[in-house]
């Protein structure tokens, strides 16, 4: 599973063949330069949803997340807010964070035949209640409330279940114990599949803001910042339209695009 915020990455999911494209809330970070998930609205994620959708065409399972506030008040907005991702969005389910507590949330939207991904462990939404972004699951209770969880929200209907910033042993022990497919970010190699943010899978997160566990799997931010710089001193040198070999695509059939 890769985090996906257009239809550019939609298309490179696609060309890859990733299994599940994550429209996540992450966007507010990695996107939008907030310091938190927070403020990310319902109309953001069903914007950046649609992006998606259109790059990927069908060919990956498309999850989009559940945003602060869009979920945890009542149920009818659960169901109201979710139905949005899945009709404006072009979603084909949803995923939300928390445990025990949203047990009810997530057997009604199941029942209004919306498919849910669940998210456990390091929980973004409620980064200020934990202290900020730290290893979940550490201490026994902390690690079995973390199982409970797990086991809870599988027992309502979710069809999949991400569990984040916990230690290896304990993802292992859920991906063991619970009866649906486990997904890891940040908490070992013994789960079912595993999820990474496209930037900093790409390598376009500078390596001093990557978190500890993730894993570039490319250099496309020093090759971004090469090609800028190098565009940068041809324009000034105007050198632009003399590079040998360069050609312009002018004339009737050339692609026309806005700047």
């Amino acid at each position: 599973m890769v985090t996906a915020y257009d239809a550019f990455h939609g298309r490179l999911l696609r060309e890859a063949g990733i299994d599940i494209a994550l429209v996540g809330d992450s966007l507010g970070m990695v996107v939008q330069g907030h310091d938190s998930t927070l403020p990310v609205t319902v109309s953001e994620m069903v914007y950046h949803t649609r992006m998606v959708a259109r790059g990927l065409k069908g060919a990956s399972l498309l999850v989009s997340d559940m945003p602060f506030l869009s979920y945890q008040p009542s149920i009818e907005t659960a169901i109201r807010e979710a139905g949005r991702l899945i009709k404006e969005g072009g979603a084909q389910a949803v995923k939300l964070e928390g445990g025990k507590d949203f047990v009810p949330t997530v057997r009604a939207l199941v029942s209004a035949m919306i498919p849910v991904m669940g998210h456990v462990g390091l929980l973004p939404q409620k980064i200020h209640a934990m202290g900020g972004f730290r290893l979940q699951g550490r201490e026994s209770a902390e690690g079995e409330a973390i199982l409970a969880d797990a086991r809870a929200l599988s027992q309502a209907g979710v069809f999949a279940l991400v569990v984040e910033g916990i230690p290896g042993e304990l993802a292992k022990r859920i991906a063991s114990e619970v009866p649906v497919p486990v997904i890891g970010i940040g908490a070992g190699p013994h789960t079912d599949g595993q999820v990474l943010v496209i930037h900093d899978l790409m390598g376009w997160t500078p390596a001093e803001r990557l978190p500890k566990f993730v894993r570039p799997f490319s250099r496309g931010g020093e090759e971004a910042v090469r090609a800028l710089s190098e565009f940068r001193r041809m324009v000034e040198a105007g050198q632009f339209h003399k590079t040998e070999g360069h050609d312009t695509k002018e004339g009737p059939d050339a692609p026309v695009r806005s700047q």
